[in-house]
């Protein structure tokens, strides 16, 4: 399927981060109906932060259809969410486990990994996908706590989510994390986010060769504008509107199209693929 909305969008703004999916218009596609797998994680598990709704919603669908068994984490007042995404991973007939928990704590990081060996006893896949932005139009409508809350939420969590899964990854497993357009062109209302994202990427690159001895690959993937709650809970409404549209495809991506990309990483047929980034843009280079 590719006939997906363009804009403009008629959809309220949403008032609490990071929003939530059933108050957008139009619904986000996460593969709900269309993704079909074909074995390619089987016996596998992941844990994919941020999975209860946007881009982790739909990497939980796809590789939960794909064969494995998944763990996501989200924010507590997330659970509406995150129950829809336990739904559709155990449709798929695989076990799902929700971590509910904030990122920034290093408690709460160290305990999701914790949580995830108790229940299933292996870990296969990081998806280290949560993140945190709101925008700004001017340097000083950043306050200091906001900067620090973007930070701790997008690599400082990242950092210490790998460190707590790699001792107990063994060879072949994959770490993905989802960056953004904005690490290779930052966004003047993005800043702290687009500073994180790019961050994340000089880190996964260092990772790869770091964990390249132990057999543990890390990757990014580098989405372009993509139609998730964070959306119309963070951005200004000129810009919500019309999310997009500058695209050479005209239109956002939906969160079903980034599913492709993180199944390759995740499966033992990206063996050799490690310390890459994937753009997934409409057509925008990435460079």
């Amino acid at each position: 399927m590719t006939d997906f909305a363009k804009p403009p969008f008629d959809t309220k703004l949403q008032d609490r981060i990071p929003g939530q999916t059933n108050a957008m218009t139009p619904l986000p596609d996460h593969g709900e109906e269309s993704y079909e797998g074909s074995g390619r994680l089987e016996g596998k598990t992941a844990l994919i932060t941020g999975g209860d709704s946007g881009i982790g919603r739909a990497v939980a669908i796809g590789f939960a259809r794909e064969g494995a068994d998944i763990a996501i984490s989200f924010l507590p007042e997330e659970e509406e969410d995150a129950q829809k995404t336990k739904h559709w991973i155990e449709k798929a007939g695989r076990k799902a486990l929700l971590l509910p928990g904030d990122l920034k704590s290093r408690e709460t990081c160290k305990s999701i990994i914790d949580k995830t060996m108790e229940t299933f006893g292996k870990l296969d896949v990081l998806v280290n996908n949560a993140a945190f932005q709101v925008e700004r139009l001017a340097l000083e409508d950043i306050s200091e706590d906001e900067w620090d809350d973007t930070f701790a939420t997008n690599i400082g969590a990242t950092f210490r989510l790998t460190r707590h899964a790699v001792p107990h990854m063994k060879r072949g497993a994959s770490i993905i994390h989802t960056i953004s357009v904005n690490a290779d062109s930052p966004k003047p209302r993005l800043l702290a986010y687009s500073a994180t994202k790019a961050a994340i990427q000089n880190f996964s690159g260092g990772l790869a060769q770091l964990l390249g001895e132990k057999g543990i690959r890390s990757n990014t993937v580098a989405p372009g504008p993509i139609w998730t709650p964070l959306i119309p809970a963070t951005m200004h409404g000129d810009h919500v509107h019309v999310f997009g549209e500058d695209t050479p495809l005209g239109r956002p991506g939906q969160p079903v199209e980034l599913i492709a990309p993180y199944v390759m990483l995740a499966s033992d047929e990206a063996s050799y693929i490690s310390g890459a980034t994937i753009a997934v843009t409409g057509g925008t280079p990435v460079i």
